[in-house]
């Protein structure tokens, strides 16, 4: 097991939720944390704690951004008109390496910013290979046509463990798709609940 797979599955224990709503997450087994201190009972958490718990959820969720950068989707997300926790959604939402996950044409949100960073995603006809690209209304993803026979593009594409949602197209015989709209959060299959706006409170404090 790689170093990355091993600290994705330690991020399901910490967090204590099957974050990505696989079968082979270790929560399915064991319940508690990683690490010889994992068993302890614990307190009830407080406000900070559950605001932080929901930071961490969602920034994990998304590949495990680094601090940095997520406190700057926040920004902007508070930059912009309308509701914050849904603009931060949104920033999300259209990363390149999510739209890509959406598409089902990688397994995981690690598997699908590999799949980006190694330069087999075109947008619009053009190649990008920065996962964190932000993807516009009626943009069109394709793999490149030397990437469409990769072993781990065709068992993504065939895995039954996600649907396609509503705002992205994608044709899995031609490995070709379109992002539609962006989202709201109720329009996003989260495996477990996400809370943006407890995640807008810790930044905000």
């Amino acid at each position: 097991m790689t170093k990355r797979a091993e600290s994705k599955y330690k991020i399901n224990r910490r967090l204590g939720v099957n974050l990505w709503g696989r079968p082979k997450s270790p929560i399915a087994k064991r319940e508690y944390g990683p690490g010889q201190h994992g068993q302890r009972r614990k307190g009830k958490p407080t406000d900070f704690g559950i605001q932080l718990m929901a930071k961490q959820k969602l920034k994990g969720y998304y590949g495990n951004i680094g601090e940095k950068a997520f406190r700057k989707y926040y920004f902007e997300a508070v930059r912009r008109k309308g509701d914050t926790s849904e603009n931060l959604i949104e920033l999300l939402e259209r990363r390149l390496d999510a739209v890509i996950y959406r598409m089902k044409l990688a397994i995981t949100p690690f598997a699908s910013r590999q799949f980006v960073n190694h330069g087999h995603v075109l947008v619009n006809g053009k190649r990008v290979n920065i996962p964190s690209y932000q993807v516009k209304d009626n943009d069109v993803i394709e793999v490149r046509e030397k990437s469409k026979q990769m072993v781990a593009l065709l068992d993504a594409t065939q895995s039954a463990e996600r649907d396609v949602p509503e705002y992205v197209e994608v044709d899995h015989r031609a490995m070709k798709g379109r992002f539609v709209r962006a989202p709201k959060l109720s329009d996003v299959p989260y495996p477990v609940q996400m809370e943006p706006n407890l995640v807008v409170e810790f930044y905000s404090r």
